[in-house]
């Protein structure tokens, strides 16, 4: 356990680089929607955001999630430990119940007005690509980490299933934000197990109503289960417009606007 807690960083950041190299050679070979916005521009910014974001919470938070749970596993705290379960079915909890604590969040963020502040940050972006699914206020990935820690701390969570968490979840992100396009039946076939690029697209649409659907990032179930769920856009995917009203210009949107969103007094 402590080699693997002692590789996690370089362990996310290889997974993280190698699924989105991925997605942008299909994203290339196999696009979905007309690329409508400067990529120079969009890619500048969301990147610019994943570094900050990183920096932000080496820096500011004085212990990560992952260092956390193996804290807790040493002293045999948490809410798993008093229950005695097996350490098989301790991963695959942790890994269900963070996920669950993410749609959570993501709705929570929607309908706070301080809170969708920054959350509007990922919202602004005019066109989908595997990039967006890093497109997070420094103040938003901040606020993620504090809850996980929270909800580590009670169930007494796993390194090893918060680490396999934290790879999927970014994995995930990057794969439902990408601007690919997969044949009809086998999207409706994987989004019962993990949100497709289809699905999530839904959640980026300028329509209020569906904007406030389909809240999931890796597993697919809570929007069924929570009626949150909205198979496709009432414009199609082609058709649809992505991104908020109150912030139509692309060009506008690099990395220091960005950065100022959550100040403006623009929208809800």
């Amino acid at each position: 356990m402590d080699i693997l807690l002692n590789n996690e960083s370089l362990i996310r950041l290889s997974c993280f680089v190698g699924v989105l190299l991925v997605m942008i050679f299909l994203e290339r070979i196999m696009p979905y929607r007309p690329n409508k916005a400067s990529k120079k521009t969009r890619w500048l910014a969301n990147l610019g955001l994943v570094a900050l974001d990183t920096l932000a919470v080496r820096f500011l938070i004085p212990v990560l999630p992952a260092a956390f749970a193996l804290f807790l596993e040493e002293h045999q705290w948490g809410l798993f430990y008093l229950l005695h379960i097996s350490s098989l079915v301790t991963f695959l909890l942790t890994i269900v119940l963070l996920d669950l604590m993410v749609y959570g969040q993501h709705v929570l963020f929607h309908y706070q007005p301080l809170l969708w502040r920054l959350h509007k940050v990922h919202h602004t972006d005019t066109n989908l690509d595997a990039t967006s699914g890093v497109r997070f206020h420094p103040v938003e990935i901040l606020l993620s980490v504090l809850l996980k820690l929270g909800v580590v701390a009670i169930l007494g969570a796993p390194a090893a299933g918060v680490i396999a968490f934290e790879v999927l979840l970014n994995a995930t992100a990057l794969f439902n934000h990408s601007n690919i396009k997969l044949p009809k039946n086998f999207d409706k076939l994987l989004r019962l197990f993990v949100v497709t690029p289809d699905m999530h697209r839904v959640h980026h649409s300028i329509i209020p109503q569906e904007t406030n659907n389909n809240f999931g990032f890796n597993l697919p179930w809570w929007d069924r289960l929570f009626k949150t769920y909205k198979a496709q856009p009432q414009k199609g995917h082609l058709n649809m417009t992505i991104g908020l009203k109150e912030y139509p210009d692309p060009k506008a949107l690099d990395l220091e606007t960005l950065l100022l969103v959550p100040f403006h007094h623009k929208g809800t």
